[in-house]
């Protein structure tokens, strides 16, 4: 059973130009890559974790916006593409966390 066949797709009105979409969505993937490195360049002067837990988020969701277009199909025909973002949201939370409890620790 695949993705498409548990969750239909309804009528979500008039589909959007597909020449857009890919337009968008390497536009929002670079927008991530770049934002990625400067979390890089930040992380290289500094040596903070939380910097280069910023940078592999930014990757990873410029990866989420750009694989749909790139395997030609919808994000709403490959929920697994999703995983990628939470992967990303994840990582974000835990390095802010880690940064509070390691700040704490110190008297």
């Amino acid at each position: 059973m695949t993705w498409s066949e548990l969750f239909p797709l309804g009528d979500s009105g008039p589909m959007p130009d597909p020449t857009m979409v890919a337009f968008y969505s390497g536009a929002t993937g670079i927008e991530c890559l770049v934002a990625g490195l400067f979390f890089l360049r930040f992380w290289r002067r500094t040596g903070e974790r939380l910097f280069i837990a910023f940078a592999f988020a930014f990757w990873l969701l410029g990866a989420n916006a750009a694989l749909p277009s790139l395997l030609g199909r919808p994000a709403q025909m490959h929920g697994e593409v999703y995983l990628l973002r939470l992967a990303a949201f994840l990582l974000i939370i835990l390095a802010i966390v880690g940064k509070n409890l390691k700040g704490r620790r110190r008297p």
